[in-house]
């Protein structure tokens, strides 16, 4: 009964379109693998971060569990904020019948915007059980040096 349908040329070409598609994923899929993490372990390698902006400062609050003050490197700019981390996990389970070894290795970052310059000399970051606080001082902003021009 489909065939009784009357189909368009733009919808014709959108349904071969959709076969060819879907011909190519069934049989190539299984050649090129997903990528090495799956999405809920892509998840687990970001930094969810919360910005707060308040009247003379921000406030950066990255959640970064495990990692340790050395393996952190954060960047700074007078309008962005950079937080590059590396998080080594290692687990090892023995019991009577068996032993299990487990390990992740991963670096991660995450860019953090600023609408106002920041004060690059008096930032400060704090690392606190997994949570990275950090205070930017927004700059005054200069007042510009506006002129009134006459017409001659």
């Amino acid at each position: 009964m489909k065939f009784l349908i009357k189909k368009s040329p733009d919808g014709f070409i959108k349904t071969v379109n959709d076969e060819i598609s879907s011909i190519l994923n069934r049989n190539f899929d299984s050649l090129f693998p997903e990528y090495m993490y799956s999405a809920d372990e892509m998840d687990k390698l970001a930094i969810p971060v919360e910005i707060k902006e308040k009247d003379k400062e921000y406030n950066v609050k990255a959640e970064l569990p495990g990692v340790k003050k050395e393996d952190l490197d954060i960047d700074i700019d007078k309008n962005y904020i950079t937080i590059n981390a590396k998080k080594e996990e290692e687990k090892e389970e023995n019991a009577k019948s068996y032993r299990k070894s487990e390990f992740r290795y991963g670096e991660f970052s995450r860019t953090v915007y600023f609408p106002q310059e920041i004060d690059v000399e008096k930032t400060k970051a704090k690392l606190e059980h997994g949570i990275l606080r950090i205070e930017a001082p927004k700059l005054a902003a200069e007042k510009e040096n506006i002129k009134k021009l006459t017409v001659e």
